[in-house]
């Protein structure tokens, strides 16, 4: 195990699902359109590193796979999933085990793989100052994604709420609905893939991978990730990264220092941990000075660039 006790000069803090690992749906996105997974040289290229009821969940290519063991071996890699703690104690990352990680958007840091309670502690009083209570918000999605295009709704951890939808029986409008609802009451919405996640404005991925770096004397902070919930870490880190697809990707989400993706899908992915482990190596050799007030939101959007 890292120590978390050790100082770095640089973190790699990436989301997960659609960033680094992918399910199968997800992973064949890079592929022509009508290609079965099963069929392509990319099927036999991934690894599994989730089962859920006994079944291959999700994965990765070989080259990611040693891609994110050489972050993990640095200590520098901190996975920042809107997962909960639960779901992502089902994923086996290669390499070492990570001394940080951001579960639930940012709502839990977990240390040497344990809950950080002054974290949580922080979260509470920050969520009870800038939105309305959980309880309210799940009333109101029980009482708004009618079954004909919901299967499931689902509670996660009492910090926010997100449900499995049918992407296709959406009614037209109805995620700007829930969005402009969700910003009426200090929260925000997200579609990934087939969830609709309604998040409290303070349960932040960025907060937590400041607090990290804080923690270890990170001057430099990469940072990756696919969705709008990713955005506001992607804007605070010194660089980022993110892949040709996903809901940043939908509406050509810019900001300073951010390189994009040659393909989508699992390649994509592979492309992420590869572009994560070159800059950590550029740092740690000392051939990127990091600049003054790196890890501070920049002051504008810049054309992204492209791997």
């Amino acid at each position: 195990m890292v120590s978390t006790g050790l100082r770095r000069p640089v973190l790699a803090a990436s989301d997960l699902d659609r960033t680094l690992i992918y399910s199968g749906k997800a992973a064949k996105l890079g592929l022509p359109p009508g290609t079965r997974l099963r069929d392509s040289a990319l099927y036999e290229d991934l690894v599994c590193v989730e089962m859920y009821d006994h079944k291959p969940l999700s994965h990765v290519t070989r080259t990611a796979l040693a891609s994110i063991t050489r972050l993990a071996e640095l200590g520098v890699l901190v996975p920042a999933t809107t997962r909960t703690r639960a779901q992502y104690r089902r994923i086996s990352l290669p390499g070492p085990p990570v001394p940080y990680a951001i579960t639930a958007n940012g709502g839990f840091l977990l240390v040497d793989g344990e809950t950080d309670d002054d974290w949580t502690r922080q979260v509470e009083r920050e969520l009870a100052a800038s939105s309305h209570p959980f309880a309210e918000v799940q009333q109101y999605m029980a009482d708004t994604f009618r079954p004909e295009f919901t299967s499931k709704l689902r509670n996660a951890e009492e910090l926010f709420c997100y449900a499995v939808v049918d992407r296709d029986a959406l009614p037209e409008g109805f995620v700007a609905e829930v969005s402009a609802w969700a910003e009426a009451h200090g929260w925000r919405a997200s579609l990934q893939g087939r969830k609709l996640y309604v998040v409290p404005v303070g349960l932040r991925k960025g907060a937590a991978v400041a607090e990290v770096a804080r923690r270890v004397g990170a001057e430099t902070v990469l940072a990756a990730g696919d969705s709008l919930l990713d955005a506001e870490m992607l804007e605070s880190a010194t660089r980022a990264v993110r892949p040709a697809h996903g809901e940043l990707h939908e509406v050509g989400w810019q900001t300073e220092g951010l390189v994009v993706t040659a393909t989508a899908g699992a390649t994509g992915g592979q492309e992420v941990a590869q572009w994560l482990l070159d800059e950590t190596l550029a740092v740690l050799d000392g051939a990127v000075e990091a600049p003054d007030g790196a890890g501070a939101a920049p002051g504008g959007a810049a054309e992204a660039r492209h791997l």
